[in-house]
């Protein structure tokens, strides 16, 4: 994706656990057809956890070289998302505001959302059947989003961040399925190679970084959760 290689870093991360997140681990673990969830995707908050996570993602922000250090921050507008941002920026000494972009969303489910693999092959088993057939990235959910349209607003928000954004450093905070999309993009990958990256989780308040090398970025680290050591593990 060329007009990326404008930018001297672009760093992203996932919000930090939500209590979504923890009501679909217990929906998994129980066989369970929704999630039951009640909030829109949209309004739903972190999780304690999720907070300190943020915290830790804060103070690595802090300690990383000063010519490292992130000169932009946008966000997700979901409150997940935006709330690991503020509570991040609230751990370091530089004062950055947070632009909120709606590109960065998570994807949209459409009719499907809510609802867990056992809850979709039971109550819509002509989607699961179309997604097998068309195949996970052009699978598009009646009234959501395929991974391809993901990647079509996607292409727009960087394109537009290159113009505006030429030689910062760049922090996104988003979704799983954003910093998988910019891999995609970044790093020009296949189809295959995409779906082959997004079966291993992105792990909450991960860092994933690419650096300019060249006429190009360059990976730095992926799915990086170092900073993350010292909290404790969700039950």
């Amino acid at each position: 994706m060329a007009p990326v290689k404008a930018l001297e870093w672009l760093n992203l991360t996932r919000h930090g656990e939500s209590t979504a997140n923890i009501a679909w681990r217990e929906a998994h673990a129980h066989g369970l057809e929704e999630s039951g969830i009640t909030e829109r995707d949209a309004d739903v908050p972190l999780s304690d956890l999720g907070r300190a996570q943020a915290a830790n993602l804060g103070r690595w922000l802090a300690a990383v070289p000063a010519d490292e250090r992130p000169t932009l921050v946008y966000s997700s507008p979901f409150r997940r998302a935006l709330d690991t941002a503020r509570i991040a920026l609230d751990e370091t000494p530089f004062d950055l505001p947070v632009q909120i972009d709606e590109r960065l969303r998570d994807r949209d489910q459409g009719i499907l959302e809510g609802l867990t693999g056992a809850g979709i092959r039971r109550r819509h088993p002509e989607e699961f059947e179309r997604k097998l057939k068309l195949g996970k990235f052009y699978y598009r959910p009646p009234a959501g989003e395929s991974w391809a349209d993901l990647a079509l607003r996607l292409r727009s928000f960087y394109r537009d961040l290159a113009e505006d954004a030429a030689g910062q450093r760049v922090l996104v905070v988003a979704h799983d399925a954003i910093v998988v999309t910019t891999r995609y993009l970044v790093e020009n990958l296949t189809e295959q190679e995409v779906l082959e990256i997004e079966k291993d989780s992105i792990a909450n308040a991960s860092m994933t970084r690419w650096r300019r090398g060249g006429d190009r970025l360059t990976p730095v680290v992926y799915n990086d959760v170092a900073h993350l050591a010292k909290i404790p593990a969700s039950n």
